[in-house]
This record gives C-alpha cells, sequence and structure tokens, in this order.
C-alpha cells in the first residue's frame, strides 16, 4: 500500500506491467516495468508448513520446513533459500563481469557460509563467500576486481543485507585449466 496525496494507492505487477490502482475511484496507472524496480512474487500454502513460490517469471520454489517444525522436507527452508539468492545474485555478478572483461571462466562455484544469531529472530550474522574459479589464463586482479564490484555496487542482495547489519566476506581461489 502506497500513500498517494490523501487516497491509499496499491502497487500490483503482472506480466511485467505495474500499476498504481486507487479503489476508490477505479484510477488504474500503469508502466511497462522495464527497470525490475517492482517484483512479485506468490506464495500458495500446500500443507503443513510446505509452500510454492510462484514468481513474476513463472518459476516455483519448493518452501518446506523440517519435520520437528511439522514439515515434510519438500523444500527448501525460508533462509536457505534467501541465501541461495545472495548465493545466484553475486555468482551471476562475477561471472557476468569476467566475462565483459575477456576472462575465459570455463566453471563457477561459490560456497556460502552463514552465521544465524542464537536467539529469535535467527537474522543472519555474517555470511561469507568463496568464489572457486576455473579458466583459461585468467587474471586474478580481475577476478579480485569483479567480486569487489558485486560486494560494492551490483549485488542487490548481499548489498540489502550488509547496509541491514549483515557482515559480508569474500575469498577466491583460481584454478588454470587451458582450453
Amino acid at each position: 500500500v502506497t500513500r498517494h496525496g490523501r487516497q491509499t494507492a496499491l502497487f500490483h505487477t503482472l506480466n511485467g506491467r505495474s500499476s498504481l490502482v486507487f479503489p476508490r475511484k477505479c484510477l488504474v496507472f500503469t508502466k511497462l516495468n522495464t527497470q525490475n524496480r517492482y517484483m512479485h512474487t506468490k506464495i500458495q500454502w500446500q500443507k503443513n508448513v510446505h509452500f510454492t513460490a510462484i514468481a513474476d517469471s513463472g518459476h516455483e520454489v519448493s518452501i518446506d520446513g523440517p519435520p520437528d517444525s511439522g514439515g515434510d522436507n519438500l523444500g527448501v527452508r525460508p533462509m536457505e533459500l534467501m541465501l541461495m539468492g545472495v548465493g545466484g545474485c553475486t555468482s551471476f555478478d562475477v561471472v557476468n563481469i569476467l566475462r565483459k572483461s575477456r576472462q575465459k571462466v570455463t566453471n563457477c562455484v561459490t560456497e556460502i557460509t552463514a552465521k544465524r544469531a542464537d536467539d529469535v529472530p535467527q537474522v543472519f550474522e555474517t555470511i561469507h563467500s568463496h568464489f572457486a574459479i576455473e579458466g583459461d589464463n585468467l587474471d586474478a586482479a580481475r577476478v579480485e576486481r569483479a567480486i569487489a564490484l558485486t560486494a560494492e555496487k551490483y549485488c542487490s542482495a548481499s548489498i540489502m543485507l550488509q547496509r541491514a547489519g549483515v557482515e559480508i566476506t569474500h575469498t577466491f581461489d583460481i584454478q588454470q585449466i587451458e582450453t
């Protein structure tokens, strides 16, 4: 719900189009969501504590809890999904930056380790990403720069968590492979 003047506006995204809907006057403002500024997901309850998350892109993720919390272990835990999002975002950036700098990357595996608070809410306190990057004649300085850029400028997921107080660190190894 967004405040617009004295009226309350509801924000809605469908098929890449963003809309502000003013229910009392039935006024609709629509603009194409070209910059991914607005996002939407739908969480559908399946049973017990099992849910299916459906993104605007149409992709689905199964989310469930452990058996000791009423789950059936049919999907990832919500906090695992957040960590996977951070890993996917930062890995995407690093590979993209390296390719743009004409580095011949043949593989990238990122392992993410997080420490959670002892007390509820068990938020992330620290997150460490370790990149194992393989390629032909990779330049270590460019790899280091790509990781710095994802950490400082591009990875929205990790930067958002860092701004919330999570300590985020990165390391990397390079394996040279001749192609």
